[in-house]
Protein backbone atom coordinates (compact mmCIF):
# COMPACT_ATOMS: atom_id res chain seq x y z
CA UNK A 1 0.00 0.00 0.00
CA UNK A 2 2.87 2.49 -0.08
CA UNK A 3 5.22 1.51 -3.19
CA UNK A 4 2.94 3.17 -5.21
CA UNK A 5 2.51 6.39 -2.93
CA UNK A 6 4.81 9.36 -3.68
CA UNK A 7 3.61 10.69 -0.03
CA UNK A 8 7.45 11.09 0.78
CA UNK A 9 8.41 12.82 -2.22
CA UNK A 10 8.40 16.48 -1.11
CA UNK A 11 7.94 20.01 -3.03
CA UNK A 12 10.56 22.61 -3.34
CA UNK A 13 9.33 24.98 -0.26
CA UNK A 14 9.12 21.71 2.00
CA UNK A 15 12.89 22.01 3.40
CA UNK A 16 14.30 24.67 3.50
CA UNK A 17 17.20 25.46 4.78
CA UNK A 18 17.77 29.43 6.91
CA UNK A 19 19.82 30.30 3.65
CA UNK A 20 17.05 29.90 1.77
CA UNK A 21 14.48 31.36 3.81
CA UNK A 22 16.29 34.34 4.25
CA UNK A 23 17.17 34.82 0.66
CA UNK A 24 13.37 35.59 -0.22
CA UNK A 25 11.58 38.46 1.27
CA UNK A 26 8.19 36.05 1.72
CA UNK A 27 9.98 32.93 3.19
CA UNK A 28 11.75 35.61 5.75
CA UNK A 29 8.36 37.57 6.63
CA UNK A 30 6.41 33.71 6.81
CA UNK A 31 9.76 33.17 9.84
CA UNK A 32 8.76 35.92 11.89
CA UNK A 33 5.08 36.00 11.25
CA UNK A 34 5.28 32.47 13.08
CA UNK A 35 6.74 33.71 16.07
CA UNK A 36 3.75 35.59 16.59
CA UNK A 37 2.23 32.11 17.16
CA UNK A 38 3.81 32.19 20.48
CA UNK A 39 1.82 35.08 21.77
CA UNK A 40 -0.67 33.52 24.30
CA UNK A 41 -4.30 33.57 23.44
CA UNK A 42 -5.24 34.23 26.93
CA UNK A 43 -8.78 34.81 26.75
CA UNK A 44 -10.10 31.84 27.89
CA UNK A 45 -8.93 30.74 31.39
CA UNK A 46 -10.45 27.28 31.57
CA UNK A 47 -8.15 25.81 28.91
CA UNK A 48 -4.68 25.41 29.27
CA UNK A 49 -3.44 26.17 25.86
CA UNK A 50 -4.73 30.03 26.31
CA UNK A 51 -1.63 29.76 28.94
CA UNK A 52 -3.73 31.49 31.56
CA UNK A 53 -4.63 30.19 34.72
CA UNK A 54 -4.30 33.44 36.13
CA UNK A 55 -7.38 34.86 36.30
CA UNK A 56 -9.40 31.20 37.63
CA UNK A 57 -6.12 31.56 39.90
CA UNK A 58 -7.06 34.92 41.30
CA UNK A 59 -10.09 35.93 44.18
CA UNK A 60 -12.16 37.43 40.86
CA UNK A 61 -12.94 33.34 39.45
CA UNK A 62 -14.23 30.00 40.46
CA UNK A 63 -13.74 27.67 37.37
CA UNK A 64 -16.20 25.28 37.36
CA UNK A 65 -14.20 22.67 34.52
CA UNK A 66 -12.32 20.25 36.79
CA UNK A 67 -9.63 20.13 34.27
CA UNK A 68 -8.41 24.01 34.67
CA UNK A 69 -5.11 24.34 36.48
CA UNK A 70 -6.17 26.88 38.36
CA UNK A 71 -7.60 24.94 40.78
CA UNK A 72 -4.00 23.19 41.47
CA UNK A 73 -2.85 26.96 42.21
CA UNK A 74 -5.83 27.45 44.81
CA UNK A 75 -5.72 24.08 46.37
CA UNK A 76 -1.48 24.27 46.86
CA UNK A 77 -1.05 21.22 44.95
CA UNK A 78 0.74 22.20 41.98
CA UNK A 79 4.83 21.01 41.81
CA UNK A 80 7.54 21.64 39.89
CA UNK A 81 6.91 18.40 37.75
CA UNK A 82 4.11 20.10 35.59
CA UNK A 83 4.05 19.96 31.57
CA UNK A 84 1.16 22.75 30.91
CA UNK A 85 0.59 24.94 30.95
CA UNK A 86 4.21 25.30 29.95
CA UNK A 87 4.62 28.97 29.88
CA UNK A 88 8.72 28.69 30.01
CA UNK A 89 8.98 26.71 27.18
CA UNK A 90 6.57 27.64 24.73
CA UNK A 91 7.94 31.32 24.98
CA UNK A 92 11.66 30.12 24.97
CA UNK A 93 10.90 28.56 21.49
CA UNK A 94 9.49 32.05 20.36
CA UNK A 95 12.20 33.52 21.54
CA UNK A 96 14.48 31.19 19.52
CA UNK A 97 12.47 31.84 16.74
CA UNK A 98 13.61 35.46 17.09
CA UNK A 99 16.94 35.31 17.69
CA UNK A 100 17.65 33.16 14.48
CA UNK A 101 15.41 35.90 12.60
CA UNK A 102 17.60 38.73 13.97
CA UNK A 103 20.12 36.56 13.23
CA UNK A 104 19.67 36.25 9.39
CA UNK A 105 17.40 39.38 8.50
CA UNK A 106 20.28 41.23 6.77
CA UNK A 107 20.62 38.59 4.60
CA UNK A 108 17.07 39.40 3.25
CA UNK A 109 18.30 41.14 -0.62
CA UNK A 110 16.48 44.39 -1.00
CA UNK A 111 14.07 44.50 -3.77
CA UNK A 112 11.15 46.13 -5.14
CA UNK A 113 8.38 46.20 -2.40
CA UNK A 114 10.71 45.76 0.39
CA UNK A 115 13.04 48.56 1.44
CA UNK A 116 15.64 48.76 4.45
CA UNK A 117 12.89 50.78 5.91
CA UNK A 118 10.97 47.54 6.40
CA UNK A 119 13.72 45.25 7.31
CA UNK A 120 13.87 47.90 10.12
CA UNK A 121 10.27 47.72 10.80
CA UNK A 122 10.78 43.55 11.39
CA UNK A 123 13.78 44.02 13.40
CA UNK A 124 11.73 46.25 15.67
CA UNK A 125 8.79 43.85 15.57
CA UNK A 126 11.62 40.69 16.44
CA UNK A 127 13.25 42.82 18.87
CA UNK A 128 9.72 43.57 20.93
CA UNK A 129 8.37 40.14 20.59
CA UNK A 130 11.54 38.64 22.38
CA UNK A 131 11.30 41.39 24.93
CA UNK A 132 7.54 40.57 24.96
CA UNK A 133 8.32 36.88 25.83
CA UNK A 134 11.25 37.28 28.39
CA UNK A 135 8.54 39.52 30.02
CA UNK A 136 6.03 36.50 30.49
CA UNK A 137 8.36 34.43 31.82
CA UNK A 138 9.83 36.76 33.92
CA UNK A 139 6.33 37.47 35.72
CA UNK A 140 5.89 33.75 37.19
CA UNK A 141 9.30 32.76 37.86
CA UNK A 142 11.53 36.05 38.43
CA UNK A 143 14.99 35.99 37.37
CA UNK A 144 15.38 34.00 34.41
CA UNK A 145 17.99 33.19 31.36
CA UNK A 146 18.71 35.87 29.31
CA UNK A 147 18.17 34.42 25.83
CA UNK A 148 19.51 37.43 23.25
CA UNK A 149 21.70 35.03 21.16
CA UNK A 150 21.05 31.96 19.35
CA UNK A 151 22.26 28.74 21.20
CA UNK A 152 23.74 26.14 18.27
CA UNK A 153 23.30 22.38 19.54
CA UNK A 154 26.87 21.61 19.81
CA UNK A 155 26.62 24.03 22.41
CA UNK A 156 27.13 23.13 26.21
CA UNK A 157 23.87 23.82 27.97
CA UNK A 158 25.01 23.79 31.52
CA UNK A 159 26.51 27.07 30.27
CA UNK A 160 23.04 29.26 30.74
CA UNK A 161 22.24 30.28 34.01
CA UNK A 162 19.47 32.44 35.54
CA UNK A 163 19.79 36.05 35.60
CA UNK A 164 19.68 38.49 38.37
CA UNK A 165 16.12 40.27 38.14
CA UNK A 166 17.25 43.39 37.59
CA UNK A 167 19.45 42.47 34.89
CA UNK A 168 16.56 40.49 33.65
CA UNK A 169 14.49 43.77 33.72
CA UNK A 170 17.24 46.48 32.26
CA UNK A 171 16.92 43.92 29.29
CA UNK A 172 13.38 43.60 28.47
CA UNK A 173 13.24 47.85 29.03
CA UNK A 174 16.00 48.83 26.85
CA UNK A 175 14.49 46.24 23.99
CA UNK A 176 11.48 48.24 24.42
CA UNK A 177 13.24 50.82 23.55
CA UNK A 178 15.22 49.82 20.98
CA UNK A 179 11.97 48.22 19.25
CA UNK A 180 10.24 51.72 19.39
CA UNK A 181 12.82 53.69 17.54
CA UNK A 182 12.31 51.46 13.99
CA UNK A 183 8.23 50.52 14.63
CA UNK A 184 5.08 52.66 13.78
CA UNK A 185 2.84 54.07 16.07
CA UNK A 186 0.20 52.13 15.12
CA UNK A 187 -0.44 49.52 11.90
CA UNK A 188 -3.88 49.55 9.56
CA UNK A 189 -5.02 47.10 6.91
CA UNK A 190 -3.28 43.95 6.69
CA UNK A 191 -0.89 45.02 9.20
CA UNK A 192 -3.13 45.35 12.54
CA UNK A 193 -1.85 42.94 15.12
CA UNK A 194 1.61 43.30 14.30
CA UNK A 195 3.96 45.32 16.81
CA UNK A 196 3.87 48.91 16.92
CA UNK A 197 5.79 51.70 18.79
CA UNK A 198 2.68 52.05 21.16
CA UNK A 199 3.07 48.36 22.25
CA UNK A 200 6.58 48.50 22.73
CA UNK A 201 6.66 52.13 25.19
CA UNK A 202 3.65 50.24 27.29
CA UNK A 203 5.38 46.73 27.89
CA UNK A 204 8.49 48.86 28.90
CA UNK A 205 5.74 51.26 31.52
CA UNK A 206 4.74 47.53 32.51
CA UNK A 207 7.85 45.93 33.21
CA UNK A 208 9.31 48.82 35.32
CA UNK A 209 6.49 49.06 37.56
CA UNK A 210 6.43 45.19 38.48
CA UNK A 211 10.11 46.12 39.03
CA UNK A 212 9.24 49.06 41.35
CA UNK A 213 6.84 46.86 43.54
CA UNK A 214 7.35 45.64 46.99
CA UNK A 215 7.70 41.48 46.13
CA UNK A 216 10.85 42.55 43.92
CA UNK A 217 11.99 45.93 45.81
CA UNK A 218 11.01 47.30 49.34
CA UNK A 219 9.56 43.82 50.72
CA UNK A 220 12.01 40.99 49.09
CA UNK A 221 11.19 37.91 50.79
CA UNK A 222 14.24 37.33 52.86
CA UNK A 223 14.11 33.28 51.13
CA UNK A 224 14.51 35.29 47.59
CA UNK A 225 17.07 38.04 48.86
CA UNK A 226 19.26 34.33 49.27
CA UNK A 227 18.55 33.09 46.31
CA UNK A 228 21.84 32.66 44.07
CA UNK A 229 23.97 30.94 41.33
CA UNK A 230 26.60 28.55 41.90
CA UNK A 231 28.88 31.11 41.20
CA UNK A 232 27.38 33.12 43.79
CA UNK A 233 25.43 35.54 41.97
CA UNK A 234 22.33 36.82 43.91
CA UNK A 235 19.65 36.58 41.61
CA UNK A 236 17.03 39.20 43.70
CA UNK A 237 17.56 42.75 44.56
CA UNK A 238 19.31 43.41 48.10
CA UNK A 239 18.05 46.72 48.70
CA UNK A 240 14.95 48.92 48.67
CA UNK A 241 15.72 51.61 45.66
CA UNK A 242 13.04 54.06 45.86
CA UNK A 243 14.40 55.78 42.76
CA UNK A 244 12.49 52.61 41.17
CA UNK A 245 9.15 54.37 41.30
CA UNK A 246 10.41 57.50 39.71
CA UNK A 247 11.90 54.94 36.78
CA UNK A 248 8.37 53.38 36.34
CA UNK A 249 6.33 56.90 36.24
CA UNK A 250 8.46 58.27 33.46
CA UNK A 251 7.98 55.31 31.12
CA UNK A 252 4.50 55.40 32.00
CA UNK A 253 4.26 59.11 31.27
CA UNK A 254 6.28 59.49 28.36
CA UNK A 255 4.48 56.22 26.91
CA UNK A 256 1.18 58.11 27.82
CA UNK A 257 2.29 61.05 25.99
CA UNK A 258 3.36 59.19 22.74
CA UNK A 259 0.36 57.22 22.66
CA UNK A 260 -1.94 60.45 22.86
CA UNK A 261 0.16 62.41 20.56
CA UNK A 262 -0.62 58.70 17.84
CA UNK A 263 -4.32 59.32 18.54
CA UNK A 264 -4.77 56.68 20.97
CA UNK A 265 -7.34 57.65 23.79
CA UNK A 266 -9.79 55.95 26.26
CA UNK A 267 -13.11 54.55 24.61
CA UNK A 268 -15.96 56.02 25.14
CA UNK A 269 -19.13 54.88 22.57
CA UNK A 270 -21.39 56.94 20.76
CA UNK A 271 -24.14 57.57 23.56
CA UNK A 272 -21.50 58.04 25.95
CA UNK A 273 -23.58 55.68 28.19
CA UNK A 274 -20.82 53.82 30.56
CA UNK A 275 -21.92 50.42 30.08
CA UNK A 276 -21.63 50.74 26.62
CA UNK A 277 -18.65 52.25 26.72
CA UNK A 278 -17.26 49.72 28.67
CA UNK A 279 -19.12 46.67 27.41
CA UNK A 280 -17.94 48.05 23.26
CA UNK A 281 -14.44 48.70 24.71
CA UNK A 282 -13.53 44.49 24.27
CA UNK A 283 -16.39 43.99 21.37
CA UNK A 284 -14.77 46.36 18.92
CA UNK A 285 -11.58 45.07 17.67
CA UNK A 286 -8.35 47.60 17.69
CA UNK A 287 -10.62 50.73 18.84
CA UNK A 288 -8.48 53.65 20.02
CA UNK A 289 -7.46 52.59 23.22
CA UNK A 290 -6.15 48.97 22.26
CA UNK A 291 -2.57 49.52 21.95
CA UNK A 292 -1.55 46.11 21.08
CA UNK A 293 -3.95 42.43 20.98
CA UNK A 294 -3.98 39.30 19.71
CA UNK A 295 -6.12 38.29 16.52
CA UNK A 296 -8.29 35.06 17.98
CA UNK A 297 -10.41 34.64 14.67
CA UNK A 298 -14.08 32.94 15.34
CA UNK A 299 -13.09 32.18 19.21
CA UNK A 300 -16.75 30.21 19.28
CA UNK A 301 -14.75 27.73 22.57
CA UNK A 302 -14.33 31.03 24.57
CA UNK A 303 -18.45 32.05 24.05
CA UNK A 304 -19.44 28.46 25.11
CA UNK A 305 -17.16 28.60 28.20
CA UNK A 306 -19.04 32.18 29.30
CA UNK A 307 -22.68 31.56 27.84
CA UNK A 308 -25.64 30.17 30.50
CA UNK A 309 -26.38 26.65 30.19
CA UNK A 310 -29.63 27.99 28.15
CA UNK A 311 -28.40 29.65 26.09
CA UNK A 312 -25.77 26.63 24.96
CA UNK A 313 -22.83 27.32 26.89
CA UNK A 314 -20.98 25.64 30.01
CA UNK A 315 -21.63 28.36 32.68
CA UNK A 316 -18.03 27.75 34.04
CA UNK A 317 -16.66 31.64 34.07
CA UNK A 318 -17.76 32.21 37.48
CA UNK A 319 -16.67 35.77 39.09
CA UNK A 320 -16.67 34.85 43.27
CA UNK A 321 -18.67 36.79 45.49
CA UNK A 322 -15.79 38.11 46.84
CA UNK A 323 -15.34 39.94 43.51
CA UNK A 324 -19.07 41.07 43.17
CA UNK A 325 -18.70 42.73 46.40
CA UNK A 326 -15.57 45.10 45.18
CA UNK A 327 -18.07 47.04 42.84
CA UNK A 328 -19.02 50.02 44.54
CA UNK A 329 -22.43 51.72 44.29
CA UNK A 330 -23.32 54.67 41.59
CA UNK A 331 -22.88 57.04 44.23
CA UNK A 332 -19.04 56.11 44.59
CA UNK A 333 -19.46 54.39 47.99
CA UNK A 334 -18.06 50.86 48.80
CA UNK A 335 -20.96 48.50 49.72
CA UNK A 336 -18.21 46.40 51.94
CA UNK A 337 -15.79 47.78 54.42
CA UNK A 338 -14.85 43.99 55.15
CA UNK A 339 -15.74 40.30 56.48
CA UNK A 340 -16.72 38.86 59.66
CA UNK A 341 -14.98 35.82 60.94
CA UNK A 342 -17.86 34.02 59.72
CA UNK A 343 -17.67 35.54 55.97
CA UNK A 344 -20.32 37.46 56.19
CA UNK A 345 -19.94 41.25 55.19
CA UNK A 346 -19.83 44.29 57.36
CA UNK A 347 -21.88 47.02 54.75
CA UNK A 348 -21.01 50.49 54.62
CA UNK A 349 -24.16 52.44 56.47
CA UNK A 350 -23.14 55.12 53.88
CA UNK A 351 -23.46 53.34 50.86
CA UNK A 352 -27.31 52.54 50.42
CA UNK A 353 -26.28 49.25 49.54
CA UNK A 354 -28.74 46.38 51.28
CA UNK A 355 -29.41 42.85 50.90
CA UNK A 356 -33.06 42.54 51.79
CA UNK A 357 -35.31 42.62 49.39
CA UNK A 358 -35.54 43.36 45.59
CA UNK A 359 -36.21 45.92 43.15
CA UNK A 360 -39.95 47.50 42.69
CA UNK A 361 -38.34 49.62 39.65
CA UNK A 362 -35.93 49.12 37.05
CA UNK A 363 -33.32 50.89 36.08
CA UNK A 364 -33.59 53.94 33.98
CA UNK A 365 -31.50 52.77 31.68
CA UNK A 366 -31.90 49.22 31.48
CA UNK A 367 -28.68 48.10 33.76
CA UNK A 368 -31.18 45.73 35.57
CA UNK A 369 -35.22 44.95 35.24
CA UNK A 370 -37.40 45.06 38.51
CA UNK A 371 -37.82 42.09 40.85
CA UNK A 372 -33.35 41.60 41.21
CA UNK A 373 -32.29 41.54 44.34
CA UNK A 374 -31.21 44.64 45.96
CA UNK A 375 -27.87 43.42 45.96
CA UNK A 376 -27.15 44.29 42.20
CA UNK A 377 -29.41 47.94 42.37
CA UNK A 378 -27.93 50.73 41.96
CA UNK A 379 -24.45 49.43 42.11
CA UNK A 380 -21.52 51.41 39.90
CA UNK A 381 -21.98 50.94 35.78
CA UNK A 382 -19.06 48.44 35.21
CA UNK A 383 -20.61 46.03 37.38
CA UNK A 384 -23.34 45.85 34.90
CA UNK A 385 -21.13 45.47 32.33
CA UNK A 386 -18.96 42.72 33.72
CA UNK A 387 -21.32 40.64 35.85
CA UNK A 388 -23.93 38.57 35.02
CA UNK A 389 -26.19 37.83 37.95
CA UNK A 390 -29.71 35.91 38.75
CA UNK A 391 -32.47 38.01 37.21
CA UNK A 392 -30.29 40.40 34.62
CA UNK A 393 -31.10 40.16 30.84
CA UNK A 394 -28.82 38.08 28.63
CA UNK A 395 -30.15 37.73 25.40
CA UNK A 396 -33.90 38.44 25.33
CA UNK A 397 -34.24 36.97 28.60
CA UNK A 398 -33.75 36.43 32.14
CA UNK A 399 -30.94 34.41 33.12
CA UNK A 400 -31.95 31.91 36.19
CA UNK A 401 -29.16 30.84 38.40
CA UNK A 402 -31.00 29.31 41.51
CA UNK A 403 -31.23 25.79 41.07
CA UNK A 404 -34.42 24.93 39.69
CA UNK A 405 -33.41 27.78 37.02
CA UNK A 406 -33.28 27.18 33.32
CA UNK A 407 -29.31 28.32 34.17
CA UNK A 408 -29.11 26.54 37.52
CA UNK A 409 -27.11 23.53 38.92
CA UNK A 410 -30.00 21.04 38.29
CA UNK A 411 -30.03 21.70 34.75
CA UNK A 412 -25.86 21.33 34.00
CA UNK A 413 -23.24 17.81 34.07
CA UNK A 414 -20.13 18.14 35.07
CA UNK A 415 -19.99 22.12 34.16
CA UNK A 416 -22.38 24.28 35.98
CA UNK A 417 -22.62 28.08 37.24
CA UNK A 418 -20.59 27.12 41.04
CA UNK A 419 -21.28 30.52 42.52
CA UNK A 420 -23.92 32.04 40.98
CA UNK A 421 -22.83 34.68 38.47
CA UNK A 422 -21.02 34.52 35.03
CA UNK A 423 -18.28 36.84 33.89
CA UNK A 424 -19.90 38.94 31.15
CA UNK A 425 -17.34 41.12 30.47
CA UNK A 426 -15.43 40.08 26.62
CA UNK A 427 -18.83 38.07 26.25
CA UNK A 428 -20.31 38.94 22.76
CA UNK A 429 -24.58 39.26 23.47
CA UNK A 430 -24.61 38.76 19.63
CA UNK A 431 -23.52 35.52 19.79
CA UNK A 432 -25.44 32.37 18.86
CA UNK A 433 -23.94 29.16 20.37
CA UNK A 434 -26.57 26.86 18.95
CA UNK A 435 -25.79 27.86 15.75
CA UNK A 436 -22.17 28.17 15.59
CA UNK A 437 -22.57 31.66 14.79
CA UNK A 438 -19.63 33.60 16.33
CA UNK A 439 -17.64 37.19 15.97
CA UNK A 440 -13.97 37.87 15.24
CA UNK A 441 -12.42 38.44 18.47
CA UNK A 442 -8.70 39.68 19.92
CA UNK A 443 -7.29 39.72 23.41
CA UNK A 444 -6.40 42.70 24.87
CA UNK A 445 -2.30 42.92 26.27
CA UNK A 446 -1.90 46.49 26.39
CA UNK A 447 -4.12 49.69 26.57
CA UNK A 448 -4.88 53.05 27.49
CA UNK A 449 -6.75 52.66 30.69
CA UNK A 450 -3.84 50.01 32.07
CA UNK A 451 -0.98 52.66 30.99
CA UNK A 452 -3.14 55.62 33.01
CA UNK A 453 -3.39 53.64 36.26
CA UNK A 454 0.52 52.28 35.67
CA UNK A 455 1.41 55.77 35.80
CA UNK A 456 -0.96 57.12 38.87
CA UNK A 457 0.38 53.82 41.09
CA UNK A 458 4.16 54.91 40.55
CA UNK A 459 3.99 58.66 40.66
CA UNK A 460 2.19 58.11 43.95
CA UNK A 461 4.63 56.04 45.45
CA UNK A 462 7.32 58.55 43.89
CA UNK A 463 5.45 61.89 44.76
CA UNK A 464 2.60 61.24 47.02
CA UNK A 465 -1.22 62.33 46.00
CA UNK A 466 -0.13 65.25 43.71
CA UNK A 467 -2.71 65.98 40.98
CA UNK A 468 -1.62 63.91 37.75
CA UNK A 469 -2.50 61.22 40.34
CA UNK A 470 -6.11 62.45 41.11
CA UNK A 471 -6.01 63.14 37.29
CA UNK A 472 -5.44 59.61 35.34
CA UNK A 473 -7.39 58.03 37.82
CA UNK A 474 -10.43 60.47 37.57
CA UNK A 475 -10.12 59.57 34.09
CA UNK A 476 -10.57 56.01 34.76
CA UNK A 477 -13.51 56.64 36.96
CA UNK A 478 -15.26 59.65 34.51
CA UNK A 479 -15.63 56.92 31.55
CA UNK A 480 -17.19 54.59 33.83
CA UNK A 481 -19.64 56.63 35.00
CA UNK A 482 -18.10 57.60 38.84
CA UNK A 483 -17.53 60.57 40.63
CA UNK A 484 -13.94 61.92 41.08
CA UNK A 485 -12.06 60.93 44.08
CA UNK A 486 -12.40 62.88 47.39
CA UNK A 487 -9.54 65.75 47.93
CA UNK A 488 -6.77 65.70 50.54
CA UNK A 489 -6.24 61.32 50.23
CA UNK A 490 -2.90 60.73 51.29
CA UNK A 491 -0.29 58.62 49.89
CA UNK A 492 -1.44 55.29 51.61
CA UNK A 493 -5.71 56.12 51.15
CA UNK A 494 -4.52 56.89 47.37
CA UNK A 495 -2.63 53.76 47.37
CA UNK A 496 -6.35 51.66 48.61
CA UNK A 497 -7.92 53.61 45.36
CA UNK A 498 -5.73 52.93 42.87
CA UNK A 499 -5.10 49.34 43.62
CA UNK A 500 -9.07 49.37 44.40
CA UNK A 501 -9.46 51.03 40.49
CA UNK A 502 -7.17 48.50 39.21
CA UNK A 503 -9.24 45.59 40.25
CA UNK A 504 -12.36 46.88 38.91
CA UNK A 505 -11.18 48.47 35.63
CA UNK A 506 -9.01 45.62 34.69
CA UNK A 507 -11.02 42.84 36.12
CA UNK A 508 -10.77 39.35 34.19
CA UNK A 509 -7.50 41.02 31.93
CA UNK A 510 -5.53 38.68 33.86
CA UNK A 511 -3.79 41.28 35.68
CA UNK A 512 -5.24 40.66 39.31
CA UNK A 513 -3.09 37.63 39.84
CA UNK A 514 -0.40 39.32 39.42
CA UNK A 515 -1.16 42.96 40.88
CA UNK A 516 -1.71 41.01 44.65
CA UNK A 517 1.31 38.99 43.90
CA UNK A 518 3.46 41.91 42.73
CA UNK A 519 2.09 44.15 45.89
CA UNK A 520 2.52 41.15 48.21
CA UNK A 521 -0.57 40.54 49.70
CA UNK A 522 -1.50 37.28 48.11
CA UNK A 523 -0.68 35.78 51.32
CA UNK A 524 -3.89 37.61 53.00
CA UNK A 525 -5.97 37.71 49.94
CA UNK A 526 -5.67 33.85 48.18
CA UNK A 527 -5.37 32.26 51.68
CA UNK A 528 -8.71 31.79 52.79
CA UNK A 529 -12.04 30.09 51.76
CA UNK A 530 -13.76 32.34 48.71
CA UNK A 531 -17.73 32.69 48.55
CA UNK A 532 -20.56 32.56 46.03
CA UNK A 533 -24.48 32.36 46.09
CA UNK A 534 -26.20 29.27 47.04
CA UNK A 535 -26.50 27.87 44.14
CA UNK A 536 -28.15 24.31 45.35
CA UNK A 537 -31.01 26.46 47.04
CA UNK A 538 -33.66 28.59 45.35
CA UNK A 539 -36.97 27.70 43.61
CA UNK A 540 -37.72 30.85 41.73
CA UNK A 541 -36.02 34.40 41.45
CA UNK A 542 -37.11 36.40 44.56
CA UNK A 543 -36.72 32.77 46.52
CA UNK A 544 -34.28 34.11 49.27
CA UNK A 545 -32.92 30.66 49.61
CA UNK A 546 -30.46 31.54 46.84
CA UNK A 547 -29.10 34.76 47.93
CA UNK A 548 -27.24 33.42 51.00
CA UNK A 549 -23.52 33.65 50.83
CA UNK A 550 -21.51 29.91 51.09
CA UNK A 551 -17.82 28.56 50.79
CA UNK A 552 -17.89 27.35 47.27
CA UNK A 553 -13.54 26.92 47.82
CA UNK A 554 -11.08 26.59 50.64
CA UNK A 555 -8.07 28.43 48.83
CA UNK A 556 -4.41 27.96 49.77
CA UNK A 557 -1.21 30.19 49.41
CA UNK A 558 1.77 29.29 50.96
CA UNK A 559 4.15 32.38 51.78
CA UNK A 560 6.97 32.80 50.32
CA UNK A 561 6.90 30.14 47.92
CA UNK A 562 3.32 30.61 46.17
CA UNK A 563 4.73 34.36 45.05
CA UNK A 564 6.62 32.07 42.10
CA UNK A 565 6.29 29.33 40.62
CA UNK A 566 8.84 26.59 40.35
CA UNK A 567 11.00 26.25 37.40
CA UNK A 568 9.35 22.70 35.67
CA UNK A 569 12.07 19.94 36.86
CA UNK A 570 12.63 18.70 33.13
CA UNK A 571 14.17 21.95 32.83
CA UNK A 572 16.60 21.64 35.96
CA UNK A 573 17.50 17.91 34.68
CA UNK A 574 18.73 19.21 31.01
CA UNK A 575 20.61 22.07 33.06
CA UNK A 576 21.59 21.36 36.61
CA UNK A 577 23.17 25.18 36.76
CA UNK A 578 19.37 26.59 37.10
CA UNK A 579 18.23 27.15 40.42
CA UNK A 580 15.30 26.10 41.64
CA UNK A 581 12.81 28.85 43.20
CA UNK A 582 12.43 29.08 47.21
CA UNK A 583 9.85 26.10 48.62
CA UNK A 584 10.07 24.19 45.53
Amino acid sequence: MSCEQDFLDKGPEEDLTLDEVFAERQYAESFLTSAYFNLPEMMNPADWPARNPFTGASDEMEITYKGAYAHLLNSGAWNSDYTVPDIWGFNYEGIRKLNIFLDNVHKVPLVQGFTEEDRQRWIGEATFLRAFYHFFIMRIHGPIPIMNRTWGVDEEFDAIRRQPLEEVVNFIAQECDKAAQTLPMRNTGPMVGRATKAAAVALKARVLLYAASPLYNENVPAEFRALKNDDGTLLFPQAYKPEKWNAAAQAAKEAIDMVEGGGYTLYKAANNDPVTSYLELFMRNWNDEVLFARNLGFYGHFERQANPLSHGGFSILCPTQEHVDAYQMANGESPILGYNPDGSPNINPNSGYTEQGFSTTAHPKGYYPTDVSNMYVNREPRFYANISFSGSMWKGRRLEFWNTGLDGRSRGGSDYNISGYLMRKMVDPNSVTFQDRFALRSWIFFRVGELYLNYAEALNEAQGPVADVYTYVNRIRERAGLPGLPAGLSKEQMRERIRHERRIELAFEAHRYFDTRRWKIAENIDNKPIHGMNILAGNNLKDPAFYNRVIIENRVFQAPKHYLWPLQIAEINKNFELVQNPGW
